[in-house]
This record gives C-alpha cells, structure tokens and sequence, in this order.
C-alpha cells in the first residue's frame, strides 16, 4: 500500500524546517506545505529549540494561519532580504525547474523567491517530472482589462486555457487582486523561452514557471527523504521519468 501524498508532504516539511536555525528570517509559502511550515516552526520556537525566527508570509492564507500560531511575522518591506524560503511546488524537473502558483499567490510567491538566498521546496515524489508540463498546467495572472485578448495570445503559444473560477463561477481572483488562467501547453520542452514570451506580454502579471529559483528541493518518498541541491549533482534524470 502506497503512503499517502499529505503524509510524505508533511515529512518533506519537517525536514526542510531543521533546516532553519534561530535567528533566521523564514520566507512562508502558499498552500498546504506552507501550513505545516508554520506549524512545525511554531512547535519549535514554544518549545525553545529556536529562538528569534521571524516568518515573511507570501500569501494572505498563510500569513493568517501564522497569526493563529502566533509566530512573529515582518513584512519583505522590513526585512527585504529572506534567508530562507520554503514552499511547495506542482511539478519539478531535474533542473530544479518549477510549475507552482496555482493557488493564486504566484506572484507574491515569486517575489519572496528572487529575495531569498536559499529557496527550499518541499514536495511528495509524484510531484518530479522529466520534463514541466506533464501533469500541470501552467498558471498565468493577468489583469481583468482585456482578459479575452490574453486568452487568444495563451492559445496562439500552443496553450488550452481554463479560466479559474470560484464555486459560484465568478472569476477567482489572486492574492493581487488579479485573474487566473490555468494554460496546458504539454510538455514543455523549453520553458525559458515559453516564460520570456508570457511574461512579455502587456496585460499578463506574472507566471507559474519558476526557473531556475529553487536552490534545494526536499523530496520525500516511501524509500525515505532526498535533498537535492542545484548544482552539487546526484539529481538522476531516470528519477524524474518514474511514474508514482
């Protein structure tokens, strides 16, 4: 019997949190990893095996869950430079390549990134891929003015676009203030050039490619954890091909 997804989730967060030592300023991703992160931490600063770890939120849903533990929380405004981030992400290649955002905080997800030193993800291994695009779709922000025209343009690069909508089919709007489409393009076999042509865009915010932003990924699977690190290899492609 397989173990199950949230299960390993939650190990591959533990792991990366003993990673954090006292003192630290603790970049908070979005979604369900980041809600074990702001436990785990909470847990570890009640009980005094931290101390002085200031936590910067990057979605709202976190920064609330943070406040009901109680941990100290600054703004990236306060502290513009992170030590450590740690988040989750939808789909992983062997270059430490990402497809994440699609819960509508990408954008504030993406900033804390490019402001930390070291960008940490946790996932579960189903969530490696050999090539992005696989399993995922890839989430793109843009604003409501023009939004059909951003449609066209998705599909023009290959895309099958699906507009995020709320239970009472209302348009889901990011963290931003924003719209979400979610883009299936396949395989995406060169996401650089796919995300330098989103990203061009006028009217288009911001993306869920994140390229080469993930410093470490922490991967927990039912043989264990692995740490991988960019550019200290020990990153099999032939893991990325399995199919879990």
């Amino acid at each position: 019997m397989g173990v199950d997804a949230a299960v390993l989730k939650k190990q591959a967060a533990a792991y990366a949190v003993d990673l954090v030592q006292s003192g630290m300023i603790v970049g908070l991703g979005h979604g369900s990893t980041a809600i074990h992160v702001v436990g785990l931490l909470a847990e570890k600063l009640k009980s005094g095996q931290l101390k002085d770890v200031i936590g910067v939120p990057s979605s709202y849903q976190v920064e609330e869950e943070a406040m009901r533990y109680g941990l100290p929380l600054r703004t990236l405004d306060e502290n513009p430079m992170i030590d450590l981030t740690i988040d989750g992400a939808d789909e992983v290649d062997p270059q430490l390549n990402l497809i994440k955002g699609g819960g509508g905080a990408l954008l504030r997800e993406k900033i804390i990134a490019q402001a930390s030193r070291r960008e940490i993800i946790v996932v579960d291994e189903a969530k490696l891929t050999p090539v992005l695009g696989r399993k995922r779709c890839v989430p793109v922000e843009v604003i409501p003015f023009g939004w059909k025209s951003q449609v066209m343009f998705l599909e023009s690069l290959g895309a099958k676009v699906t507009m995020k909508r709320n239970a009472d089919r209302s348009p889901f709007n990011t963290d931003c203030g924003n719209w979400l489409f979610e883009c299936n393009f396949g395989p995406i076999e060169r996401p650089h050039i796919l995300a330098e042509k989103i990203k061009n865009r006028a009217g288009v915010v911001e993306h869920g490619l994140f390229l080469g932003l993930a410093s470490e990924v922490v991967v927990a699977g039912v043989d264990g954890i692995r740490h991988l690190k960019r550019g200290e290899g020990g990153i099999s492609p032939s893991d990325f091909g399995k199919e879990f």
